[in-house]
């Protein structure tokens, strides 16, 4: 609750700025679209990247996509540094994060595949887990079939490059990535051997 502090003018125009504040950010797809060019180089006009190394994200959703986007704008005071990226997002406003992420979630995935040489031991830990490591079933966050958990902010996994998820559990393992919530993703990853790491990160791509 405001307080008047100086005439009703002072506490009208205070109301519409705390209003503003709480405002929730509604995404423009059409100028999303238009804003989305500079990512189109590395990720692919509709969100889906074909070199290994960068992520699609294509049908992520809003949440995790604009969670991201708002860590990367932090630059090194945020937890997932990246120059490339900092350089693209570090000028960005709510609203360009907002209209991106909305466009971005509206396109669809395109399907990857697994390598067969990592389809059992892919299939066991994102099915089970490892009980004897204390390495918990992928899919228990991550859905049964890679579609992620909106609501809670987990990513979709189905399709996504097997270098990028390779990567991500690498950078969770090592400390470099740090912006899971309560240190989840690096507490499983610490537990994972370098095989699982390569076993998960093909298996998910060819997961649907």
């Amino acid at each position: 609750m405001l307080r008047k502090i100086a005439g009703i003018g002072l506490y009208f125009i205070l109301s519409v700025a705390v209003a503003a504040e709480s405002a929730v950010l509604v995404p423009d797809i059409n100028t999303g679209r238009q804003k989305s060019e500079p990512c189109a180089v590395c990720h692919g006009p509709d969100g889906n990247s074909v070199v290994p190394a960068w992520p699609k994200i294509a049908g992520q959703s809003e949440r995790y996509l604009v969670e991201q986007l708002k860590e990367y704008r932090k630059g090194d005071k945020g937890t997932r540094f990246n120059a490339v990226m900092y350089g693209l997002v570090g000028t960005l406003t709510d609203q360009d994060i907002v209209d991106l992420a909305g466009y971005f979630a509206s396109q669809k995935e395109t399907p990857g595949v697994t390598d067969e040489k990592w389809v059992s031991l892919g299939e066991k830990i994102y099915r089970g887990g490892n009980p004897k490591t204390g390495v918990p079933a992928c899919q228990g966050c991550h859905d049964p079939a890679g579609r992620g958990n909106p609501p809670a902010g987990f990513p979709a996994l189905s399709g996504q490059q097997t270098g990028y998820a390779m990567d991500q559990l690498k950078a969770f393992k090592n400390g470099t990535r740090s912006n899971d919530p309560n240190e989840i993703m690096r507490d499983i990853s610490q537990r994972m051997t370098d095989e699982e790491i390569e076993a998960v990160g093909n298996y998910v791509s060819g997961l649907h």
